[in-house]
């Protein structure tokens, strides 16, 4: 039986996963932080889903469900590792408190090293077994490779998922293991709904205040990709024979394109016009 973690699994993209990957008859060692997202996860997808509960900044915790994972293995290799714990922290950085930037990088830095360090090992065959080594599937982002104005630690965290991530791959080589990027744009989740909600009136004082009400407004999530198409393309990078190294799906691929493609001077001018980011 193929067996695959996912981090980050309680809603949203990891959730989404998990739902394709039961549906092909993959078992899914799914991480999540509270017992109730458990319980209610495998309500949901059966006997085919099993819960981690550890945070992935949590290194002990990571290495304990990993112990865990490898007792139910009971031999077998794990045929991937999706690394897509994360979070997005969103601010005009000059104004942002560093407590906010450090939890944006030890999620989605330092936790895909932990989740990565814990189960790698799994994910290589022991001797005298003939299974192919496993995959890594990291979540980077269409922001791993293009900067939004009051995304810089989003951003960030994602440009050096993309660093990370072929490092790693060049590193694994030695082992058989692959890995794999899979960059989203704008994402259908529970994130949209909550950006209407954020509490901008801390910068109100500030020369950016203006163009945050503006990137407030345009975050409705409209035209996203649905996380069920997410776990498609996950599922397909998992088992497809020759995958490439990274993968760029967008509810909007000409806007991506351009974005990555003009000159980078232009593409400032755009973001500048469309939020008045254009010095008086």
């Amino acid at each position: 039986m193929k067996s695959v973690v996912v981090t980050g699994v309680s809603t949203g993209i990891g959730w989404g996963i998990v739902k394709i990957l039961t549906t092909k008859g993959v078992r899914v060692f799914g991480s999540v932080r509270k017992a109730a997202d458990a319980e209610r996860l495998k309500a949901e997808f059966g006997s085919l889903f099993e819960p981690l509960i550890f945070d992935v900044t949590d290194e002990a915790g990571a290495l304990a469900a990993a112990a865990h994972v490898r007792t139910v293995l009971n031999g077998e290799p794990l045929t991937g590792l999706v690394n897509n714990a994360g979070v997005a922290v969103a601010g005009p950085l000059l104004h942002l408190p560093i407590a906010d930037f450090r939890h944006q990088i030890e999620v989605n830095i330092t936790g895909v090293v932990i989740a990565t360090q814990a189960f790698t090992p799994l994910l290589v065959p022991g001797p005298g077994r003939k299974e192919a080594p496993g995959r890594i599937v990291n979540i980077s982002s269409v922001g791993g490779k293009n900067g939004t104005p009051f995304m810089a630690p989003y951003n960030a965290s994602k440009f050096a998922i993309e660093g990370l991530s072929e490092a790693l791959r060049r590193e694994l080589m030695v082992l058989g293991v692959d890995v794999i990027i899979v960059a989203p744009g704008a994402v259908k989740t529970a994130i949209w709904g909550k950006a209407q909600e954020v509490d901008v009136s801390a910068y109100e004082k500030t020369a950016f205040y203006p163009a945050l009400v503006k990137v407030r407004g345009f975050m409705n999530g409209a035209g996203g990709l649905s996380v069920e198409r997410l776990g498609k393309l996950v599922a397909k990078v998992l088992t497809t024979a020759n995958p490439k190294v990274r993968y760029t799906i967008s509810p909007e691929p000409l806007q991506t394109f351009i974005t990555a493609n003009l000159p980078r001077r232009m593409v400032d001018r755009i973001f500048a016009r469309r939020l008045g980011l254009t010095k008086a």
